[in-house]
């Protein structure tokens, strides 16, 4: 028999020995449970991105990939991202839900603070109150001391032009998306390649001075509003887009449907007498006319119930030169009438006038032409009326008429090298043959007021009444002028258009595009000129241009010969 103490004493080691197990296993398990949490704690510190939801019960969380910069042609910074803070909400942890709102909407003046009250009343752990602070509105929130109320990290985009280049560059909504202009376009890039900037080619000094100086023309004629394109006449870069009213992208959400309307590609105008150049144009490429040539203009013309009159009318034979020079409706119908209506449309589609433009921003206009092409509408839209287009249209086709003859689509983003290929519209020979005739139709037709001194600018005047209730409005115009220089070697085209201008006193109340646009035009190449390196030049040095004017009267009285051609 075993003593009674030898069974107590292993007894009691065999109990020692179940605890110091126990002991072990409860220390390996409290050291793999620190080892989780230590482990978790550098995944999410080093190696979650902080838009993990999970946190917040599913909300999302702005954060991601950096979005890339936009700069204008010379590298100026147009949209950018900065650091940001968002703010949220545990709203089981505010006590008093209605004096935070008020609280908080002093310290952010443009939230609403019975919506703000609604979301701290909801009992939610987690509600959004604002996605993007500055960091001076972030201060003022954190300076409540609000329990309830904590932020986040995130990004804001910002706009430095502001409202400068706003309807090229468009904007980004709070979750980092592109929802206009350039942002919309091109968002895929700007989100995936953040390496480099997208350049757009634009130049901000360009841009300034056409915003400037449409302003200034709306301010003046009381105007509807206006819209601005400086294009490259030989790659067709977009330098400068401007269209009035504006908004400001940095609050693009809450811009208004009128402000956020890109007037320059999205609204869609008969554009008057700038088309008389394409008509010119299609003859004298056609070669039915000559410069020598001419159609009678001493009566009206009457087709189809309608009457065609020239608004100042010259009451005789006109030689084609006149025509453009003098803005001839009966001479331009005529000449049309003569090409007929398939040369017609042929000719205005070999321009790109009657399809949408393939300029690469979301905001494009298709524009309007008759179902059927009859020879009413052959003559009215000899001078303007029956096609409406955008104001781009019109800065692409004539850069198309005076750059050699080659048409090339639009484009804001910058085009490095050569231009495009593009498709020949007209000969060189009309190309230099236009040139002639446009700047004639400023020195010696209705365009004086764009004949910046020092530049040799050609151009077209254009003059329309909008429709309203399906009749002409002559109260309601939309005025332009549409110009090219320098002249005889064009570098840039340059078109204003003025939406509903009235007229004043210095004008003698005329609103037409020759007193409204054309100054501003003329404004505009005066300013661009020394920007872009042209230098002044008081006398004609290119061959084309032997003598200035580029037209003498006829020998017999006839109307205007072409002179030194």
């Amino acid at each position: 028999m075993t003593p009674l103490g030898v069974r107590r004493e292993d007894a009691g080691r065999g109990s020692l020995e179940r605890m110091r197990a126990r002991l072990v296993a409860g220390a390996v398990l409290f050291a793999v449970g620190f080892g989780c949490i230590a482990l978790r704690l550098v995944e999410v510190s080093l190696f979650r991105p902080v838009s993990d939801p999970a946190p917040y019960g599913g909300a999302a969380v702005a954060a991601g990939p950096q979005r890339a910069d936009i700069v204008d042609r010379n590298g100026a910074l147009l949209a950018a991202t900065v650091p940001s803070h968002a703010l949220y909400a545990d709203a089981r942890r505010v006590v008093d839900a209605q004096g935070t709102a008020l609280r908080l909407a002093a310290a952010l003046p443009d939230l609403d603070p019975g919506a703000a009250a609604r979301k701290l009343e909801s009992g939610r752990s987690f509600v959004w109150i604002r996605r993007s602070l500055t960091p001076r509105q972030a201060h003022a929130v954190n300076r409540l001391g609000e329990p309830g109320l904590a932020f986040l990290p995130a990004e804001r985009r910002i706009y430095p032009a502001s409202e400068l280049a706003a309807h090229v560059v468009g904007f980004a909504g709070v979750d980092n998306r592109g929802l206009a202009g350039a942002e919309a376009q091109f968002d895929r890039r700007l989100r995936t390649d953040t390496g480099s900037p997208l350049a757009l080619g634009l130049d901000l000094r360009f841009q300034h001075v056409v915003h400037e100086e449409l302003a200034r023309a709306v301010e003046r004629f009381s105007a509807k509003g206006a819209a601005g394109v400086v294009l490259d006449a030989d790659s067709a870069e977009v330098l400068a887009m401007a269209s009035l009213p504006a908004f400001d992208p940095n609050r693009g959400g809450a811009a208004d449907a009128a402000g956020r309307f890109n007037m320059a590609t999205l609204g869609i105008f008969e554009m008057g007498s700038t088309f008389k150049a394409f008509t010119v144009a299609m003859a004298l490429e056609s070669g039915t006319v000559t410069l020598a040539d001419g159609y009678d203009a001493s009566r009206p013309l009457r087709i189809a119930g309608f009457t065609i009159r020239d608004f100042h009318a010259e009451n005789r034979w006109l030689s084609i030169p006149e025509i453009l020079i003098h803005s001839s409706n009966i001479g331009s119908a005529r000449m049309a009438l003569a090409m007929g209506a398939d040369a017609q449309r042929e000719f205005l589609g070999r321009l790109g006038l009657l399809a949408p433009l393939p300029i690469d921003l979301p905001e494009a206009g298709a524009p309007l032409v008759p179902a059927r092409w009859r020879d009413v509408n052959v003559a009215t839209i000899a001078f303007g009326h029956g096609v409406a287009v955008s104001p781009l249209h019109v800065a692409a086709a004539v850069a198309a008429l005076v750059n050699g003859g080659v048409w090339r689509a639009p484009s804001v983003l910058a085009r490095r090298g050569a231009p495009p290929e593009g498709r020949r519209v007209v000969a060189p020979e009309v190309s230099r043959q236009m040139r002639l005739l446009l700047r004639a139709a400023v020195t010696q037709g209705s365009g004086g007021e764009a004949d910046a001194e020092g530049y040799r600018v050609g151009g077209k005047t254009g003059t329309a009444e909008k429709l309203t209730d399906g009749r002409y409005d002559g109260d309601r115009l939309v005025s332009s002028f549409v110009a090219v220089f320098p002249a005889d070697a064009p570098r840039f085209v340059v078109l204003a258009v003025i939406d509903e201008p009235k007229g004043i006193p210095e004008t003698q109340d005329y609103a037409t595009g020759g007193w409204t646009a054309a100054p501003a035009v003329g404004r505009i190449v005066q300013r661009l000129g020394p920007m872009a390196g042209v230098a002044p030049q008081f006398a004609p040095v290119h061959p084309d241009f032997l003598s200035e004017p580029p037209f003498d009267a006829a020998p017999d009285g006839g109307g205007l010969r072409l002179a030194s051609f």
